[in-house]
């Protein structure tokens, strides 16, 4: 199925330019109020953002074109995509829309619908909504009488602290001293409000966005400040954010980084001995490091791997039956909590075990040692990939590394890049295999 507009994680691109303007996103809302204005309700959207400059360009746009359909919409202001997720759902909607590009810089920005269950749209209703994008929308608009209204919700912030906090599984956070990077972005008030108010000592960094600062050396992926805040004030424990909150990297009390697939690993583990883990399984990306994969079988733990995007993380869950699911990256799902990743919730679930345990991070947190992983992207057309010369670079790698390892080379569904992903045994010999692919794809792009 060709995709036009939406990539792995809806539509995103570079602000005020091609899909990312106001006209794209005028027709995007046009387009989706006509698939989910269903019965003679009144229709409701919710639209939350991240701290971008261009959520002021994007959301009067969104707001436009759904109240042009007879659709109400409640404007939630900036908010980390899970928290619009689980509203979409609480509050009855029959849709909604996260405005953001995530962990990309701020020049970018996105768009993300979600369901009336608060779930991401399917394949199939993404290429229903562009069909309809390019067709007629002006022959169904409401009467001037039937057009929607918009408002905001008061104290939206409130709602998703009190939710975030019931998830925690133990009493309390007293004695914990742990530092929280918000990326200058979504989670900036919500995520030190519920770790204080569990009763944590709280060191918040990333916090004064300004519309053009998110992401910008910070957050869950530049988690190198996080890293440096936990050593200068002798946290126990860091988390990293990302720009729009989904996502989650921790660093232990020595600063020492703690990835999505090592988290996953221990919640796995721990939520199987107390008989918590449906499906006796985990769900993770083709990227999940083959270490995590070799631990898990060890536990009796079968992983279940999915295409890269949390969206086929959740709908493999739902097919499978079980509650526990991500991608190295950070984004972690528990589905008896949330519909999407958010990391501000799988944090909290580490927390508990370690302070359960009564241990530091570091003896709990990192679960198996890492087979030798490398990822390098090269700025390319995905079509390079079906080149002659790529191709046979490609197949002589695959016998080389053998059962000792894997290669995942594929397009990026969020950027301009071919991604280049290899693991295996030997370090030294996964290192030159990926250059050779590289240079391959260098020589044709």
């Amino acid at each position: 199925m060709t995709r036009k507009y939406f990539g792995t994680d809806g539509i995103r691109g570079r602000a005020n330019t091609e899909p990312m303007t106001a006209e794209t996103a005028l027709r995007v809302a046009m387009a989706a109020a006509t698939l989910f204005r269903r019965g003679d309700h009144r229709h409701r959207v919710v639209i939350g953002k991240d701290t971008r400059l261009s959520g002021y360009l994007l959301e009067p746009a969104l707001t436009a074109g759904f109240i042009a359909k007879g659709m109400d919409v409640v404007l939630l202001g900036p908010l980390p995509t899970p928290a619009v997720a689980m509203l979409t759902s609480s509050l009855r909607a029959d849709m909604g829309v996260m405005i953001s590009a995530s962990h990309n810089p701020y020049e970018d920005n996105g768009i993300k619908l979600f369901g009336p269950d608060g779930n991401k749209l399917s394949d199939d209703l993404e290429h229903q909504i562009e069909e309809r994008m390019d067709g007629d929308l002006a022959s169904d608009h409401a009467a001037s009488d039937e057009l929607g209204r918009a408002s905001r919700l008061d104290d939206v912030i409130g709602r998703y602290v009190e939710y975030a906090k019931a998830t925690y599984p133990g009493d309390n956070l007293e004695g914990m001293k742990i530092v929280v990077d918000c990326a200058n972005g979504a989670a900036y008030k919500v995520a030190p409000t519920v770790l204080w108010e569990l009763g944590a000592e709280v060191i918040p960094v990333a916090i004064h966005p300004n519309g053009r600062n998110i992401n910008d050396k910070c957050g869950a992926t530049h988690p190198q400040l996080m890293q440096e805040a936990v050593l200068l004030h002798g946290a126990d424990i860091g988390i990293a954010l990302d720009g729009d909150a989904d996502r989650l990297i921790m660093a232990d009390e020595n600063g020492n980084r703690i990835d999505g697939d090592q988290l996953m690993g221990l919640i796995a583990r721990s939520w199987m001995r107390a008989g918590r883990l449906r499906g006796n399984a985990l769900v993770a990306t083709v990227m999940s490091n083959l270490g995590l994969e070799r631990y898990l079988a060890s536990n009796n733990i079968v992983l279940i791997r999915t295409p890269v995007g949390d969206r086929y993380v959740v709908e493999a869950m739902r097919e499978h039956g079980c509650n526990v699911g991500g991608e190295q990256s950070g984004h972690i799902v528990f589905s008896d909590y949330c519909t999407t990743g958010d990391g501000l919730i799988a944090a909290l679930q580490v927390l508990s075990v370690i302070r359960e345990s009564g241990r530091k991070a570091s003896e709990v947190c990192a679960v198996f040692k890492p087979v030798p992983q490398i990822l390098n992207n090269v700025r390319a057309p995905g079509s390079v990939l079906d080149h002659p010369k790529v191709r046979e670079v490609i197949a002589s790698a695959e016998k080389k590394i053998g059962a000792s390892g894997r290669f995942v080379i594929r397009k990026s569904g969020t950027e301009p890049l071919v991604r280049v992903m290899a693991e295996g045994d030997d370090g030294a010999l996964v290192q030159k295999l990926v250059t050779e692919i590289c240079d391959a794809i260098k020589a044709v792009a």
